[in-house]
């Protein structure tokens, strides 16, 4: 069978996900579409061999519903023949997108997909689908909490204290403005214009550079009164028994940001790629997803990545660079902490809390940061992971060729 490759990649910047916020004013299928156009542009891309364009969107209600994928490539421009889906997989959606488009490649089915992700998270707000995911008669009956409770419950499984997801939140936002003064990032980084072509936003808006330990050190919990006055606390305890209190640590300086963006991916057979001229960057060496429990949703990246690794043949060690989607700081503490991963070797660039987390659009984005990086200084291997609502994890394995 053939292998998949990655071929380039582009990504919006991340405007803040609320009515001030620079891309609010930007319809997210536009967004989509800038992201199609670059890509196709700077790749001389002929869109009419493209045999999908499979994208990422987790809210998908209002503007981003009605497959924002076949709708965005329309709006960009490509040939009529490339056809659109739009996948669902909560925060994973954006790699499970580039996991699909592997897959048909790798299947031999299809030479040549482009894949990634949208979210307009100040448009379309977050849980505006509705569903048995916010639905509490649901999280009853499955045993779910809501994520904040969730990462909570699996600091205080872990040991991590609120000092400890502090100074990992005052990190991620010093590596992402060193990542933006020293501009790692600009290699996948594309602008958003408006129809007269001036530019609306260039980088990213999320960054709080001044953030200190201090500053955090003054903010209330964010899901400590939800746990207790609504029995959710309790509720853990059923399948936790252990731990006789939650210790409610995550607010929104330790947790991902609220943010609009976009990116979009070549996944191809090296042949295909070839024939059009162009350059493979990274094989994907394997990919994996798990379900966990519900309860303790985020501790899916995990196993999701061991499972990835064993069917790549590797172990952690053999891995340069993660990129573990900061959901809330515990996560990627937990994750160093349980697969004996340094620090140095995760999230180099800084991550969602203080880049911002766009739901769809996430996985596709971490993706292009990752093969910068490895690029950047000259390193091999890498891992992108994310825990996913409902209790899931999602992992991909890529080598650089």
């Amino acid at each position: 069978m053939p292998n998949a490759y990655l071929f380039d990649a582009v990504r919006t910047p991340r405007g803040r996900g609320k009515s001030s916020g620079s891309l609010y004013p930007v319809r997210p299928v536009d967004l989509l579409a800038g992201a199609l156009a670059a890509l196709r542009d700077r790749n001389e891309l002929p869109t009419e061999q493209v045999d999908d364009v499979v994208m990422g969107c987790v809210t998908q209600t209002g503007d981003q519903g009605a497959c924002i994928a076949r709708f965005a490539a329309l709006e960009a421009g490509y040939h009529i023949d490339s056809p659109g889906v739009t996948l669902n997989r909560f925060c994973g959606s954006g790699l499970q997108a580039l996991n699909d488009a592997a897959a048909m490649v790798a299947s031999g089915f299809y030479d040549l997909v482009v894949a990634g992700g949208v979210e307009s998270m100040s448009r379309v707000k977050m849980g505006s689908d509705g569903g048995a995911i916010w639905d509490p008669r649901t999280q009853w009956n499955v045993d779910s909490v809501p994520q904040g409770i969730s990462a909570d419950l699996l600091a205080t499984l872990n040991g991590i204290s609120r000092t400890d997801v502090d100074t990992f939140a005052v990190q991620s936002q010093k590596r992402a403005t060193a990542a933006i003064e020293h501009h790692r990032f600009d290699r996948s980084l594309i602008p958003v214009r408006d129809e007269n072509g001036l530019t609306i936003l260039d980088r990213d808006e999320h960054v709080r550079p001044d953030t200190t330990l201090d500053k955090l050190g003054g903010l209330t919990p964010s899901f400590e009164a939800m746990g207790r006055q609504f029995g959710l606390d309790a509720l853990t305890r059923g399948r936790y028994p252990q731990v006789e209190r939650i210790d409610h640590i995550h607010h929104a300086g330790n947790s991902s940001g609220i943010v609009d963006g976009a990116a979009a991916h070549i996944v191809a057979t090296k042949e295909k790629g070839e024939a059009l001229g162009l350059k493979p960057r990274a094989r994907v060496r394997s990919v994996g997803v798990v379900g966990t429990d519900p309860i303790l949703m985020l501790a899916g990246p995990m196993p999701a990545t061991e499972r990835a690794l064993a069917k790549a043949g590797m172990t952690v060690d053999d891995i340069d660079r993660f990129e573990v989607n900061e959901a809330f700081a515990a996560v990627p503490l937990a994750f160093m902490q349980q697969l004996g991963v340094p620090h140095d070797k995760v999230n180099v660039n800084g991550g969602a809390i203080a880049l911002g987390h766009p739901l769809g659009a996430t996985g596709a984005m971490l993706m292009s940061t990752l093969l910068d990086t490895l690029e950047d200084e000259n390193l091999s291997t890498g891992v992108v992971t994310l825990c996913i609502g409902g209790g899931m994890g999602i992992a991909t394995v890529v080598e650089r060729v």
